[in-house]
């Protein structure tokens, strides 16, 4: 029994060899199937990965209070609800229980200067809490003192954006800036959170809360305001103290919407997963089609080899080969070529998704699951697309094979 399969293995290797550029075209939609799964789906990874790295510097436990009522599309928020917030509004909310720190935030773009550069970037305006509220530590340097806060120092630290695009390789630390015709005094540079896409966490510059509200807008409402939870268990209980407090402070009445939106980071970090997740199954799914294609192409050139060995079935089953070692023969064949084509096909889809993090700068996740899961698609789509092929060798009448020409 094992020599009759060696035989039909040995036999099946003979055929796919002796016909080179032909079984290369037909592993040609398994490899580049193949090869567009584990790319495609590294990307989704690598994306996935990148986004979550992001939101998880923030915290789980990380609470921001927006202006306005909630976001609904087609309905412009209501004139003057974006000025809802006020710094008495935070000093309450950091009274609560369960808040461990929180940063009020103003901001505005404006264009820097410094010698002959300038750059167009956000200035935010924080306090010294914000560091450790949004993850904000510096590359070199420092942050202000109570003193330059109290005092609304023109005090400034620099994103890494910022600084490659004014002082390049040089040290700001000390050097001045002009942010909207006003000198700012460089004391620290950001630690670089990396851009992949949408708007660049590096280009910003931040400033002390009382110096950007006061004196660089001139504004006495906030932006938002950041509140860090003492701990993840506690952060819906205190996003329902901070919507009951708010409410009471703006005369919100019952029958009312809010007048501020209230974003958890662990509920939308939980959204972008799921997101990303969906994305990454599209992407496998739209690269999986080109795997069917080349089942096809198997399906196709198996059906013209058993019309082109017409007379050599009809020979062996004359000498007593069986209907199941002909459909044995045959599938071997046909997996032979897929399995063929998926290791090429893997070989050539890590190699890509390494192309495409060096050349493209995007960035990609190899994991096993793709790998292993669209070889043995693969190795099903020989099974599937071989075995009408095989069966149709198998049925063949052997006076009508022995008579074919």
């Amino acid at each position: 029994m094992n020599s009759m399969y060696m035989e039909n293995v040995r036999m099946a290797w003979q055929a796919v060899v002796s016909n080179k550029l032909r079984s290369l075209l037909t592993m040609l939609g398994i490899i580049i199937g193949v090869a567009s799964v584990i790319a495609l789906v590294s990307v989704g990874y690598g994306v996935q990965r990148d986004a979550e790295a992001r939101f998880s510097k923030l915290g789980s436990n990380l609470l921001i209070v927006l202006p306005g009522a909630p976001r609904k599309p087609g309905l412009h928020p209501v004139g003057g609800t974006m000025e809802s917030l006020t710094y008495s509004d935070f000093e309450a909310i950091t009274r609560l229980p369960g808040v461990a720190s929180g940063s009020p935030a103003v901001s505005g773009t404006f264009t820097t200067v410094a010698g002959n550069k300038n750059w167009q970037t956000r200035v935010v305006g924080v306090n010294a809490a914000y560091r450790y509220v949004r993850a904000a530590e510096v590359e070199s340097g420092r942050y202000w003192t109570e003193r330059e806060y109290i005092g609304r120092e023109r005090v400034a630290l620099l994103g890494a954006t910022v600084k490659k695009e004014l002082f390049g390789d040089v040290d700001p630390i000390g050097s001045k800036i002009r942010i909207n015709n006003d000198p700012y005094v460089v004391i620290g540079v950001l630690e670089s959170r990396g851009a992949s896409g949408g708007e660049d966490p590096d280009n910003r510059v931040i400033a002390p809360f009382t110096t950007v509200q006061e004196r660089l807008l001139g504004i006495r409402h906030l932006n938002l305001i950041n509140i860090n939870v003492e701990s993840p268990e506690q952060i819906d209980h205190v996003q329902a103290d901070i919507t009951n407090l708010l409410r009471i402070r703006h005369g919100v009445l019952p029958n009312q919407e809010d007048d501020f939106t209230i974003e958890n980071m662990a509920d939308i970090l939980e959204t972008v997963k799921e997101t990303m997740n969906t994305l990454t199954l599209f992407l496998g799914a739209v690269a999986a089609i080109s795997l069917l294609v080349g089942g096809i192409g198997i399906m196709n050139i198996m059906l013209v080899s058993v019309t082109e060995r017409t007379k050599e079935i009809g020979i062996r089953k004359a000498l007593g080969a069986t209907y199941r070692m002909i459909i044995i023969q045959f599938l071997i064949e046909s997996v032979t070529l897929s399995l063929a084509g998926g290791i090429i096909g893997i070989g050539v889809g890590i190699l890509l998704a390494y192309v495409l993090t060096a050349v493209g700068n995007i960035s990609t996740a190899i994991t096993p699951l793709p790998v292993i899961g669209s070889f043995l698609f693969a190795m099903t789509i020989g099974l599937v697309f071989g075995l009408y092929p095989a069966r149709k060798a198998a049925k063949l009448n052997p006076i009508d094979a022995l008579h074919y020409e």
